[in-house]
């Protein structure tokens, strides 16, 4: 009786299989089947710190080429500027900087999603030769709540960021029929470049809580913060389905984070759903210091993704040694003076300026790229450049 029971056993096993090979070989058939494909967790402190290992120390900027106001005039076809790209990504080689923090725009993809992702395989190519890596912006909750595509307006004068717009606008915000467009964007980006080694990673959501101050208080709807709390979330767990090779992110920009039970319901959320850490900083570096202790309790690499306000005490030479110190990855606001405008102050909304400031709020080059405090410049090349001599 065991023998057969044996018996009967291989004979199962050997149809089995039979046919599973069929199946291979006969992918008609299995067409219409659902295959299981494991789900993109959030990743471990050892994962996210095995990554960073391999990186080199993060030094960039957040960019925009001189010739666009924002994102949209960045990226859309007809101002499309990969020359202009290539000059200014040139003078951010010659400093050391290895990295660049670039928006993208929703409305974008819904114009042109195949055009938009021919022009960042441009914009991608044109890093890479430089050896620059990307990191890409998803959505922004700053500025502008009215974006809209086609001519974008000529800056405002001596006004900083007069042109930047939020990415989604507010009607898209308090419509959630379009949600599913925006699900859309997320998941079919992330996973066109999902495997791409030339971006460093997806920060999904710049200053999400960021309720825009004195430029555009008055037409801010009051809801926003509830509106994009649960979306935020949704937007995670949209780029984690697409399975990118790179980490997630979504700096925390404002508040007490030194102790759990102070912290406000989007700042949790967005460090408990991120790989690493991301966060802004823009106080004297005494506060610098004290906010990367603060994060550090979470045991996950600290990338600071805006710095670098002097008149505030922002400056490169205050925080960089600092960063160094404590292996934090810096990407400053600004790098080339240009229709940004942003070598103006936030105050510039309410104050009137006639011209330059005496001292640039942000930019670290003129328009011809020259440096504006060349002992800036020496200290960027000076610090990179023995930070990562090794690699």
């Amino acid at each position: 009786m065991r023998k057969v029971k044996l018996c009967l056993t291989f004979m199962l096993a050997g149809l089995l299989l039979l046919s599973c090979n069929n199946k291979k070989n006969n992918p008609e058939e299995n067409k219409n089947e659902t295959v299981s494909v494991e789900k993109r967790e959030i990743w471990t402190k050892d994962q996210a710190n095995k990554w960073y290992a391999e990186q080199p120390w993060l030094v960039g900027a957040n960019y925009s080429p001189a010739t666009a106001i924002n994102q949209l005039e960045m990226w859309q076809e007809d101002t499309f500027d990969p020359k202009r790209i290539d000059l200014e990504l040139g003078w951010a080689e010659d400093l050391g900087m290895n990295v660049m923090r670039v928006y993208l725009h929703d409305l974008l993809h819904e114009q042109d999603a195949e055009g938009l992702y021919k022009r960042m395989d441009t914009f991608l190519g044109i890093a890479d030769k430089h050896h620059i890596k990307t990191l890409f912006v998803l959505f922004d909750s700053c500025w502008d709540p009215f974006p809209a595509l086609g001519k974008q307006r000529a800056p405002k004068p001596h006004t900083h960021n007069s042109g930047w717009v939020q990415s989604p606008g507010q009607k898209v915000l308090q419509d959630k029929t379009q949600y599913p467009r925006l699900e859309k964007y997320v998941k079919e980006t992330v996973a066109k470049f999902k495997d791409d080694n030339r971006i460093l990673g997806w920060d999904v959501w710049n200053e999400p809580d960021n309720m825009t101050g004195p430029s555009y208080e008055k037409v801010e709807i009051k809801n926003k913060v509830d509106l994009i709390l649960p979306l935020l979330k949704d937007v995670f767990v949209w780029a984690r389905e697409s399975n990118p090779s790179q980490p997630l992110t979504s700096g925390v920009w404002t508040g007490d984070w030194s102790d759990e039970a102070k912290m406000k319901p989007m700042h949790k959320m967005q460090i408990e759903q991120s790989d690493i850490v991301s966060f802004h900083n823009y106080d004297k570096p005494q506060d610098f210091e004290r906010v990367v202790k603060q994060l550090q309790r979470y045991g996950k690499p600290l990338i600071c993704t805006e710095y670098m306000a002097r008149p505030n005490g922002s400056t490169f030479e205050g925080f960089l040694p600092l960063a160094k110190k404590y292996n934090v990855g810096m990407i400053n606001w600004g790098f080339v003076d240009g229709k940004t405008q942003t070598k103006y102050a936030w105050d510039s909304w309410t104050k009137t300026y006639t011209a330059e400031p005496k001292l640039w709020f942000h930019e670290v080059l003129h328009t011809d790229g020259t440096p504006y405090i060349k002992a800036e410049t020496d200290l960027i090349k000076k610090m990179t450049s023995e930070a990562n001599k090794k690699n």
